[in-house]
């Protein structure tokens, strides 16, 4: 996905299902668009780069809710881990985040996927409460309502980075106006 220069992606939690999962549980338009639709589940997570949308070495992108979390090498196992999300201005609930890690075979590996979906009383509820609706668009309506966004990240990867032992630029720059002092000029 081609992004302007500067464009960098780190939404909160909230941001992810207020200005993003809702408005496309709802059919109205993202914007920015930037967060592609994927069905997660035929791709292992390193196949990822390139089809989801890239921050670093997280991974963005909508799927639709699903209970067959499986790839062609392995499975997404649930954490148990479920969070609320508020809005920060309300407190209203307006999401929930759940945690899920993969296997291989048998074997825990160190990528984690966030699924961010909307509260069972949301949108859906709303669609099939209102009368005079044609069942076309009302099941349209429940149906999309059905999408996730997922972030997914190798854990030990993004620990490394944020260990603080990485030098930001201005230390790298402080640091080589002290390696001009060794340099002899003629």
């Amino acid at each position: 996905m081609n992004l302007p220069p500067g464009f960098r992606f780190f939404p909160t939690d909230e941001e992810l299902v207020v200005h993003f999962l809702q408005r496309k549980a709802s059919l109205l338009p993202c914007h920015p668009d930037v967060i592609p639709d994927l069905d997660l589940y035929p791709y292992d997570p390193w196949d990822l780069p390139g089809k989801a949308l890239g921050e670093g070495r997280q991974w963005y992108f909508y799927s639709r809710k699903t209970q067959e979390r499986v790839t062609s090498n392995g499975y997404w196992g649930s954490m148990g881990i479920d969070e609320p999300i508020f809005t920060s201005s309300t407190h209203k609930k307006v999401g929930i985040k759940k945690y899920f890690t993969f296997f291989l075979g048998d074997s825990q590996t160190n990528w984690i996927m966030e699924e961010y979906s909307l509260p069972d009383s949301s949108s859906s509820k709303r669609s099939s409460k209102r009368p005079g609706r044609g069942s076309t668009s009302s099941s349209q309506k429940t149906d999309h309502s059905k999408w996730v966004i997922c972030r997914v990240y190798e854990q030990n990867c993004s620990e490394e980075e944020d260990d603080g032992a990485e030098l930001s630029c201005l230390d790298e720059v402080f640091l080589s106006l002290d390696d001009l002092d060794e340099v002899s000029l003629p």
